[in-house]
């Protein structure tokens, strides 16, 4: 290994004894816990891999912040490291690119050289590809190469190849998941112990389901770039994170979870893209409550599930790790399957499908229901100035349970569906009346 590389595949011969194609080189941009976890998949896994692809697989170079960092004796030699990912990139041995760095840039300019330059990538990035796919698959197109990305929803589950080639022949009518482990963690564990938020955090922080900033996850945004990716692939039409309204779960509470409960249903954070009936899509995450009767109902601890509706196949249920290091890399080197045979046969799969071009619906005309729970006056004519404002709107109730506490009252209200611009001005107009103390919880109510 003098020469710097590391051959993970070196034998000339593939398992059946039918020579190999020469062996295809990869150069590794990240090399933390995914990236480490690719390696030992890749060292590990050699023979096999030859084996499945036709040909061995090296890893021409690893590019890292820190060369010197100790890797826990990793399989490469230390001649392997670079400082420089975009010289890594722009090397002629190379064939593929895996990323696992994330963020926006500089791996947008990484990857754009390397698709450009005809080398197929794979990439965890789902904030890149919700945010900018649209520049990666036109490089893609340009150069002729392979953008495959199975690891940047769901880690494991095997999702987005479904979506793009397995349902290709149908019509999805809506996606429903649970694509973030530690918010779900965190929710599962106020569902069963009664904790609040904060007490759910600190044990999905001390378990290391949590960043030390767990803002990217408890806020929901890396929920909704999951969803724009989902939303892009299941409607043909281009969805960014921009076009994906988000709501965290900071604001969920104990109590919200106790009346969840009451109703025979749970709490979760949800990302859900649908097909309207007027020919748009919808796209959004949000804490919700759904019917423990419902498949993603018991989907515990910081598993995820994506609930899949297609006119044909009916629905589909994906289920199980959605992160970690070794997850994720078992879904890179899925993809590193597919674009080592693409690259051997002399092929390249089909880049983005945005035909359909559909509209984006803005969250205010989402059809959706409401629970809210509101501390009122307990005096008579509260409940029918609180009914009115909702007749105002042309909301529907559906159930009213209400208690009293002293000089006060607890109303909470299930509405019908009805938009959701509809609901909000309904609760707006219900903060601004003097019989309403405060609009204590307001969760929208998925079936």
């Amino acid at each position: 290994m003098s020469n710097g590389k590391s051959s993970v595949g070196s034998d000339t011969t593939t398992r059946a004894g039918a020579p190999a194609h020469r062996p295809l080189r990869v150069a590794l941009l990240g090399c933390g816990v995914v990236g480490g976890e690719v390696v030992r998949l890749l060292h590990e896994q050699a023979e096999d891999l030859t084996a499945r692809i036709g040909a061995p697989i090296e890893i021409a170079g690893i590019a890292v912040r820190r060369p010197q960092r100790d890797r826990g004796g990793l399989p490469v030699p230390a001649a392997i490291f670079t400082t420089d990912p975009l010289g890594l990139v722009k090397r002629d041995d190379v064939d593929i690119v895996i990323e696992v760095v994330g963020g926006i840039e500089p791996a947008r300019t990484w990857l754009v050289e390397a698709l450009r330059s005809g080398k197929s990538v794979v990439t965890a990035n789902k904030a890149l590809l919700a945010e900018d796919g649209a520049t990666l698959h036109a490089a893609a197109a340009e150069g002729g190469a392979d953008l495959y990305y199975e690891a940047a929803v769901a880690g494991a589950i095997p999702l987005l190849r479904p979506l793009r080639e397995s349902l290709h022949g149908d019509r999805i009518t809506r996606v429903t998941g649970i694509v973030n482990g530690t918010t779900n963690f965190i929710l599962s564990k106020m569902c069963t112990t009664g904790a609040g938020f904060s007490e759910a955090l600190d044990e999905a922080t001390a378990l290391g389901y949590a960043e030390a900033d767990p803002t990217a996850d408890v806020e929901g945004f890396d929920a909704a770039a999951k969803a724009a990716i989902l939303a892009s692939l299941a409607f043909h039409t281009r969805v960014t994170a921009a076009d994906v309204y988000r709501e965290g779960i900071t604001e969920v509470t104990a109590a919200d979870v106790a009346s969840a409960a009451a109703m025979g249903c749970v709490v979760k954070l949800l990302c859900i893209a649908d097909r309207t009936a007027d020919g748009g899509v919808t796209a959004r995450v949000h804490p919700a409550m759904i019917p423990t009767s419902h498949p993603l109902a018991s989907v515990g601890d910081a598993f995820n599930a994506v609930f899949v509706e297609a006119e044909a196949a009916g629905q589909l249920m994906f289920y199980g790790r959605g992160a970690g290091g070794a997850p994720t890399a078992s879904a890179v080197l899925g993809d590193v399957v597919a674009v080592a045979r693409n690259r051997i046969s002399g092929t390249v799969s089909r880049g983005e499908s945005s035909y359909a071009d559909l509209r984006v619906q803005p969250m205010g005309e989402v059809v959706t229901r409401y629970h809210i729970s509101l501390d009122v006056a307990d005096k008579a004519g509260v409940l029918a100035a609180v009914a009115g404002v909702f007749a105002q709107h042309a909301v529907s109730i559906s159930t009213v349970k209400q208690s009293g506490r002293g000089n006060d009252a607890v109303l909470v209200i299930v509405t019908h569906a009805a938009t959701d611009a509809a609901l909000a001005a309904t609760v707006a107009e219900l903060r601004s009346m003097d019989m309403v103390r405060e609009v204590a919880s307001v969760m929208r109510v998925e079936s």
